[in-house]
């Protein structure tokens, strides 16, 4: 439990948790589950997760997916206006990488939240990717 260190919670890991078939399902579950604060994400990732979700899991699971942000369990923050150049930096700094903007929006509540910690599967993109503030991210569940 990481109490007062926020976690940034991605696409990948919204879908994994809304799949109970999906293999990192239960890693995915005991990590939010250990959290004592919020989990952070944005709406751009909402969006994304929204999408898949609903396309490839159902209409069932992408309710409950609602009713988990209606309840909190994540908390979805917008990006503002000064995020989106940073945004466009981050890209063209990491052009090769093709970041989306929904992994980009994380690295902006990285640093927003003051932490490096990211609850995603994307490790291509998270481990060459270093934080706003410096040093490099902490992957979960894979560095749990």
């Amino acid at each position: 439990m990481s109490a007062g260190v926020a976690l940034i919670v991605d696409s990948s890991a919204m879908f994994a948790q809304a799949d109970r078939d999906d293999p990192s399902h239960v890693a995915v579950r005991a990590a939010m589950e250990a959290e004592a604060g919020p989990l952070n994400t944005s709406q751009v990732a909402v969006a994304e997760a929204d999408y898949l979700i609903l396309d490839r899991l159902g209409v069932e699971p992408w309710l409950a997916f609602l009713g988990d942000l209606e309840s909190g369990t994540f908390v979805a923050d917008c990006l503002t206006q000064a995020d989106l150049a940073t945004a466009r930096e981050l890209a063209d700094r990491y052009r090769g990488l093709e970041l989306a903007l929904a992994d980009i929006s994380l690295v902006l509540l990285a640093r927003r939240h003051g932490t490096r910690r990211l609850l995603t599967f994307d490790e291509r993109a998270f481990r060459t990717v270093t934080s706003l503030q410096g040093g490099a991210f902490t992957i979960l569940p894979a560095d749990a």
